[in-house]
């Protein structure tokens, strides 16, 4: 199992993206092990020619179809146009039996459009899985699991390399990269700097490998929270699934306060999420933001209260992707007299406010007049970061603000935040990382079909239990 390891932009899901023949490389060749034991040519830039080769690819962020159930997407493709008729029942024994060996279930015959971001993540798997293939390239797979279902997948795809199995995966979680891969290959800008066996291998010497220098540790300082910024009382969402839904749910986040809520993806983070977003009212219950009730639930309405939000989803809920950088950066600052006046735009202030930004938080990409989408995932993220922190807001919602962000990344995500908290922020800090959950909060609560209980302790063990919903 070889673990491929850089910072964002360093190459990692580009040269993944060429193994796997979505992207065509300017020069070179790539060879595989046939079937027969012999090193062939694989032909490049031709996705089915890779899965012919038994190369599957899980990638970070989803290639589904959302109007269809997840038995069909993971079917998707691997059947002839010439059958007259789909052998559903084979296919989902098949689908059941892999789901049973690795543990990574989902709700087969639910719409992925109606499906968490963690579920549509196990499907992905999933469906690379089910194509029985030889090499398995996994994109940040255990983003979005508890640790026990981490370290679960991890053994039973140990399990499988111990069969034949060849496994690439990419990973800013060095915890994993150390307990579970055999070799690590790191790229910085787009060149391999080094390899190492694991073994030999800690996270300093991987940390100068991938940035050239220690990451440095961020500090937590003890202290003591003001008054309450935000409470929630018997609050309850009814959605259209389960995982739209909360049921009485109590909460309040001081000034000078980062509370944690952990729980596996699927079990109500999105309902809290949308509901301090503004984008649902609650069905019951009392919001109030300081001291003051909130009776309209509303994107805009949730800003000008001075709430700051980093959304799960960057690129749908994040961005407008054909938006330019620089207008991605002042979205939500189109009222303010320094961004438009009657009416029109300041593209001199604009583009300025965008410069300073992206030099202030490194967001690397092609310009600040090039559009949001072609921006890699963490620099994405970073843009993001940037338009929060800019605001100075009272309360941050920080959904999974660390997904997919190498070390140096997450280290300056965390960072901006706790310098939040000593100004007077309080933070909603929700992630499926139970170790970035543990090394930022002040408190800590796990949500658990829809419900919300305090954690008693930080021993990880015991929180990552009451995320799978075994401990009361």
């Amino acid at each position: 199992m070889l673990a491929l390891l850089g910072e964002n932009g360093a190459g990692k899901t580009t040269l993944m993206n060429m193994l796997f023949g979505h992207y065509m490389p300017d020069a070179g060749n790539v060879e595989v092990v046939d079937q027969q034991g012999q090193l062939v040519p694989l032909a490049l830039g031709h996705p089915q020619a890779a899965l012919a080769a038994g190369i599957g690819m899980v990638h970070q962020h989803f290639t589904l179809a959302e109007n269809l159930n997840a038995l069909d997407n993971i079917v998707l493709g691997s059947e002839s146009l010439r059958l007259f008729k789909r052998n559903r029942s084979g296919a989902r024994r098949k689908i059941e039996g892999i789901m049973e060996h690795t543990g990574l279930n989902v709700q087969l015959d639910v719409p992925v459009g109606r499906l968490s971001v963690g579920e549509r993540q196990r499907v992905e798997i999933l469906k690379a899985l089910y194509r029985d293939v030889r090499i398995l390239v996994l994109d940040e797979p255990t983003a979005v699991l508890t640790p026990q279902e981490a370290d679960t997948l991890f053994e039973k795809i140990g399990a499988m390399t111990r069969e034949g199995l060849s496994v690439i995966f990419i990973s800013h979680k060095l915890r994993e990269v150390l307990a579970f891969s055999q070799r690590i290959a790191v790229l910085r800008h787009g060149v391999k700097v080094g390899e190492i066996a694991t073994k030999d291998a800690d996270e300093r010497a991987i940390a100068r490998m991938m940035v050239g220098a220690d990451t440095p540790k961020i500090p937590r300082e003890d202290m003591a929270a003001g008054d309450d910024v935000l409470q929630l009382k018997d609050v309850s969402i009814v959605g259209r699934a389960k995982r739209d839904s909360i049921t009485h749910l109590d909460l309040s986040v001081r000034r000078h306060e980062i509370v944690g809520v952990a729980g596996v993806s699927g079990n109500g983070q999105s309902a809290l999420a949308a509901l301090i977003s503004g984008l649902v009212a609650p069905t019951s219950g009392t919001v109030a933001i300081d001291d003051a009730p909130v009776s309209m639930f509303a994107p805009q309405n949730m800003v000008q209260q001075g709430i700051g939000r980093i959304p799960e989803d960057r690129h749908h809920n994040g961005i407008v992707g054909d938006m330019s950088v620089a207008e991605n950066m002042v979205i939500e600052r189109l009222g303010d007299p320094q961004i438009q006046s009657r009416g029109l735009l300041k593209q001199d202030a604009i583009t300025a406010n965008a410069q300073r930004l992206a030099s202030e938080y490194d967001v690397r990409g092609p310009g600040v007049h090039a559009r949001a989408r072609l921006l890699s995932g963490g620099n994405i993220q970073k843009m993001i970061l940037a338009r929060v922190f800019e605001q100075d807001p009272k309360l941050i919602l920080a959904n999974q603000p660390t997904r997919g962000l190498d070390m140096g990344a997450a280290a300056e995500v965390a960072r901006r935040l706790l310098e939040a908290r000593a100004r007077g922020a309080g933070v909603v800090l929700i992630s499926d990382d139970l170790d970035e959950i543990l090394s930022l909060a002040d408190r800590i609560f796990v949500i658990h079909d829809g419900q919300l209980v305090a954690a008693e302790s930080r021993d990880r063990e015991e929180i990552g239990l009451m995320m799978a919903g075994q401990v009361a």
